[in-house]
């Protein structure tokens, strides 16, 4: 899974980065970005170009009849996102893209579980695949997913699984909204080999998520066994 991830990067280079016709709102930078933050996430509107907007991690799905913590699902598997109910349509219709400057992922071990900073190794920019929804009651809520894969090589001896990671050159094919190939989109859904990324081990400060600074990615000591 993918239960907590960074964003450091000014608003200025993710509109440059997502080629943005809307530019991105201001924002909290963050290195330990929770569950349930409200963090920028880039989608399409249609015959509009692209547009970023603030949204909830953690997907409600429009049917839900209340915004209990049940339904906030954070991630979604990319193997079954066209069975699930609540993964469904957005699949189909309400793709989009987070950015990112890295993610922390924990490996478990007989002393406990260690945390690992992954991200590229010159700690700019790439994006997540999500799914977003939109919850209409007193008030509108827009949310998101983060869509996850099987672990690529590089990842696989710290967990199982990694965020779906989107290479630029397959940003339209994803955020096309009238694109329901379901079969030409779930190519992209493949544990991304890149060979920009790097792991390290880092600080289980990491493990609180109300610290918050550059520390956290600083390389630590400890043992992946």
């Amino acid at each position: 899974m993918c239960g907590r991830f960074i964003l450091n990067s000014h608003p200025d280079l993710i509109d440059n980065y997502f080629g943005l016709e809307h530019p991105a709102p201001v924002f909290q930078a963050s290195y330990n970005i929770p569950p349930s933050s409200h963090v920028p996430v880039v989608w399409q509107i249609q015959d509009d170009g692209r547009a970023c907007s603030i949204m909830h991690w953690g997907l409600i799905p429009h049917w839900a009849k209340t915004t209990t913590s049940k339904y906030k699902m954070i991630n979604a598997k990319a193997e079954t996102l066209s069975e699930k109910p609540a993964f469904r349509l957005a699949y189909q219709q309400r793709r989009c893209l987070i950015p990112t400057s890295g993610f922390y992922e924990w490996h478990a071990t007989a002393h406990g579980k260690h945390p690992y900073y992954i991200g590229m190794q010159d700690h700019g920019l790439f994006a997540f695949a999500g799914l977003w929804e939109y919850w209409e009651g007193q008030q509108t809520i827009h949310s998101f997913t983060i869509i996850t894969t099987v672990a690529n090589k590089l990842i696989a001896d710290i967990h199982d699984r990694m965020p779906v990671i989107i290479d630029k050159a397959d940003f339209d094919i994803w955020l096309d909204p009238t694109n329901q190939n379901i079969g030409q989109l779930n190519t992209l859904l493949i544990p991304n080999e890149l060979t920009a990324l790097q792991i390290y081990p880092v600080s289980t400060a990491v493990n609180n998520p109300r610290n918050d600074t550059a520390e956290l990615i600083k390389p630590a000591q400890h043992s992946a066994s």
